[in-house]
């Protein structure tokens, strides 16, 4: 028997979800709301017992019976509805997640024309805010409404009971306010509903804006883009404010209601004590129920808000998303049948809804095995025609056939085993270089990207993806981004001996031929490429009072400074220093590239300035502890290689070198564990695996020096086996928000590279390659030679120069194929391709 197929979660109504919170605790649900209701009505009675029979019998010892049980009534009551809150809470918040979850997963599957039209602002907000209120709702759509309709029963009955006349027209005015009310509302839901509507369209621009910024920034199109939001907002304003008046006109009208209740029982209620057809008992039992009633009846109005804006939210996004994927995202079971590599392309149409054709009647065949380029004029269908090839666009005419399989009736699963794409503007996921290098093979798994592990049969081995990191050009980057790694000593354990191993040999190997480029950390030497506070530390600190910006303020440092007869000459060269660079640049606000040559920053200089002008008539010691500290900055700042604006005065030097030791001793009494320490036979933690391996500083920052300095360290790594292991470390590099921590060009070879690992039949790339630099693109080619024969290549390319790579070419114009063939061929007859080479008149 079959199962019954789940309507799409667009077309189910948001009472589908009471019910996915958990039947369970549904039950407990109503368990507890029996229990609640009965506890409301016992204070009543026992108000009534109080007044009437305590005022006949002067019993104190009933009195406090009947007020134990009142206050244990009131206890529970208490209890209970917390313990209701609790449970709709808990069943609310699990009914929110799984419409979160399958909305996602509905969302991922639609169609990519439905995001072209749909902003990424909308989707989040639907997501995060409008699904909240529906969530909530869920959570109280049967707590709610049965807990208070039970209670307002339950108090009628007994009101009915105490007198059968007050009690019904005490309760006539409830169904008026029924008729009433929700007329009200219906403004109100009108008003909520263009709210609705509104702060998506806001959430929507501030999306696009904030995407497009570099863009606005380019055109300076400010004005522009405030426009566009104030005109949004300033709608949503004037929908605000009627919206809350409508909401505050259902309040008003509610209070309405509710204060005459009190007026009927005093009126009617007085005039029955009167004719003593009522005890003075009920009477109190009556003003009390008709004020508990209204909590009662206040909730219930609060939940028809809550209803309404819920429903008009949530009806709101289902019809924003109420498409249905194009494809069939799994296998039919028993169609295992194996899939070719040949593609067949017969009278190939693509028309889109506003009926523009994009492809026309487009015939091609492409043999497996075989490579075929793809040019043309700009906006003739290239793209179109190769996303309709890899099942991302569905076309609207003709046939597509892979292996002789009809790729719109393949599902997703075969597609994307047996097809990888490559697109010009490659998406780079937030995590890892290795978590985005494995995300298209955890895809072909049905795993999702945070899994920790493939199953065994699909987990790439290391060398496998070192060899792909090599095809595109991206294992040296891998490679230095692991070297410049700051490691966790206790994730790799043992490395940190191994690359102590390593600076000894590239002292040994290397330090004479780079003894010109490396300024070697050496306990005797005076390191003219690092400032006077790193000299003096001759370390790397870890208790943030002893970073470079908090030292000034540092008491205990500043002590340490006047036992060793520091702080005056440090304060006599910060002062050299700023007089140098006033004298020079003058007394009016610079550039920061006129300060490269001083420690002292562009934002500073005023002050500086400032400074400047008290030293032509104080000493330095005269000056206040701010101007001072100012001044011992500047001279910590001072890097002699750099801050060519003054020379280091020997004696200085030489007070720093005698200080540095005394540093270290002076820390380990008052400071331990403040400051890493530099030694040749440890190793720095807070310094990178290749600055522990040179142990030093680079005294240029050419790149054919780095780049010796970098094959050397490669040169160590594979003689001591740890080569793998650094590229290991590389791949874990967080590559940040989208790959922002990555180059335009590395992002492009590790999106190839993600494709590549899968190992594809068909791989067809959309200018996969247009961001990289001419060599990257050539080494890519060359690689491609090999694939010859093993993978089918469709390629659409903007560099012409590239065409001798492909067995042939197919050039289109205005959505058809006008010519296809060898590239010699095509050439000698003369025809588009000769034009797109050389233009008309070539």
């Amino acid at each position: 028997m079959k199962a019954k197929k789940e309507r799409p979660i667009a077309e189910r109504s948001i009472f589908s979800w009471v019910l996915k919170g958990g039947i369970p605790l549904q039950l407990v649900l109503l368990l507890l709301i029996f229990a609640l209701v009965i506890l409301r009505v016992v204070p009543l009675e026992l108000q009534k017992r109080i007044v009437n029979d305590i005022l006949s019998t002067n019993k104190f010892s009933l009195l406090v019976t009947y007020c134990l049980i009142y206050f244990g009534a009131v206890i529970l009551a208490s209890g209970s509805k917390f313990l209701i809150n609790w449970v709709q809470t808990l069943i609310g918040e699990r009914a929110l997640t799984e419409m979160r979850r399958e909305l996602y997963r509905h969302i991922l599957r639609l169609p990519l024309s439905f995001f072209r039209t749909t902003r990424p602002g909308s989707v989040v907000t639907s997501l995060v805010n409008e699904l909240s209120i529906a969530g909530n709702f869920v959570g109280m759509a049967i707590s709610i409404p049965l807990s208070n309709i039970l209670t307002l029963f339950a108090f009628a009955a007994y009101l009915i009971w105490l007198n059968p006349l007050l009690g019904i027209v005490t309760l006539s005015i409830y169904p008026v306010a029924l008729f009433v009310i929700p007329k009200v509302q219906s403004g109100a839901n009108k008003a909520n509903k263009k709210r609705v509507n509104a702060t998506k369209e806001m959430a929507s621009q501030i999306t696009e804006s904030i995407s497009g910024v570099h863009e606005v920034h380019a055109h300076g199109s400010f004005f522009t883009e405030e426009q566009k939001y104030n005109t949004i907002i300033d709608k949503l304003l004037n929908i605000r404010i009627i919206w809350t008046l409508y909401r505050q006109a259902v309040k008003v009208t509610n209070n309405l209601f509710v204060g005459f209740g009190p007026v009927i029982v005093f009126i009617l209620g007085g005039y029955l004590i009167m004719k003593g057809e009522i005890n003075l008992g009920a009477l109190v039992a009556f003003l009390s129920a008709q004020e508990k009633l209204y909590d009662p009846w206040k909730d219930l109005i609060n939940f028809y808000q809550v209803y309404q804006d819920a429903s008009v939210r949530y009806a709101s996004v289902m019809q924003s998303f109420g498409e249905e994927s194009e494809f069939r995202l799994e296998k039919i079971p028993g169609s295992d049948a194996e899939i070719g590599n040949k593609v067949e392309i017969k009278n190939l149409d693509f028309v889109t809804p506003d009926g523009v054709k994009l492809l026309d009647q487009v015939n091609l065949t492409v043999e497996a095995g075989e490579h075929l380029a793809l040019v043309g004029f700009s906006g003739s269908g290239k793209s179109i025609l190769v996303k309709a090839i890899g099942q991302l666009y569905k076309y609207t005419g003709g046939s597509v056939l892979l292996g002789g399989n009809e790729v719109d009736e393949l599902s997703k699963r075969d597609v994307v085993k047996k097809i990888g794409f490559v697109s010009q503007d490659p998406f780079i996921f937030t995590g890892t270089v290795d978590e985005n290098l494995l995300y298209a093979c955890k895809a072909l798994s049905g795993m999702s990207v945070e899994t920790s592990a493939l199953a065994p049969d699909l987990e790439p081995s290391l060398d496998k993806k070192i060899q792909i990191l090599q095809e595109v050009g991206l294992f040296v980057d891998i490679l230095r981004l692991g070297l410049n790694t700051i490691i966790d000593h206790q994730a790799y354990p043992g490395l940190e001996e191994k690359v102590l191993i390593l600076r000894q040999n590239f002292q040994k190997n290397f330090g004479r031929e780079l003894a010109k480029y490396v300024e070697f950390y050496e306990d005797l030497n005076y390191l003219y490429h690092s400032s006077v506070m790193d000299n003096l530390i001759f370390g790397t600190p870890l208790n943030t009072r002893y970073f470079s910006d908090k030292l000034v303020d540092n008491t205990e440092f500043l002590g340490f400074l006047d036992c060793c007869n520091l702080k005056k000459p440090l304060l006599e060269t910060g002062s050299d220093l700023i007089l140098q660079t006033v004298s020079i640049l003058g007394s009016e606000p610079v550039e920061e590239v006129f300060l490269t040559q001083t420690p002292i920053c562009a934002v500073e200089y005023s002050h500086g300035v400032k400074i400047a002008r008290q030293l032509e008539s104080l000493e330095v010691d005269e000056l206040e502890d701010t101007e001072q500290k100012f001044i011992l900055t500047t001279a910590l700042r001072f890097v002699p290689s750099r801050h060519k604006i003054l020379r280091l005065q020997p004696h200085l030097k030489e007070m720093i070198l005698n200080g540095r030791n005394a540093f270290r001793q002076w820390c380990s009494k008052h400071a331990p564990g403040a400051v890493i320490f530099y030694s040749n036979a440890e190793y720095i933690r807070s310094q990178s695996i290749l600055n522990n391996i040179f142990y030093g500083n680079l005294t240029t920052s050419s790149p054919k020096i780095n780049d010796r300095v970098n094959q050397c360290a490669v040169f160590l790594l594979v003689e001591e086996d740890l080569l793998e292991q650094v590229v290991g470390i590389g791949m874990n590099f967080d590559v940040g928000n989208c790959g922002d921590n990555l180059s335009g060009g590395q992002q492009q070879k590790l999106s190839i590279a993600r494709v590549l690992l899968k190992d594809p039949k068909l791989l067809i790339m959309d200018e996969a390659t247009s961001a990289l630099d001419n060599k990257s693109q050539d080494r890519i080619h060359k690689v491609m030679e090999n694939w010859k024969g093993k993978r089918t290549v469709i390629s659409v390319i903007h560099r012409l120069d590239m065409l001798g790579h492909y067995d042939k070419v197919a050039v289109m114009k205005t959505g058809k194929i006008v010519e296809c063939g060898k590239t010699e061929d095509l050439l000698a007859n003369k025809g588009v391709l000769h034009e797109l080479i050389h233009g008309k008149d070539g």
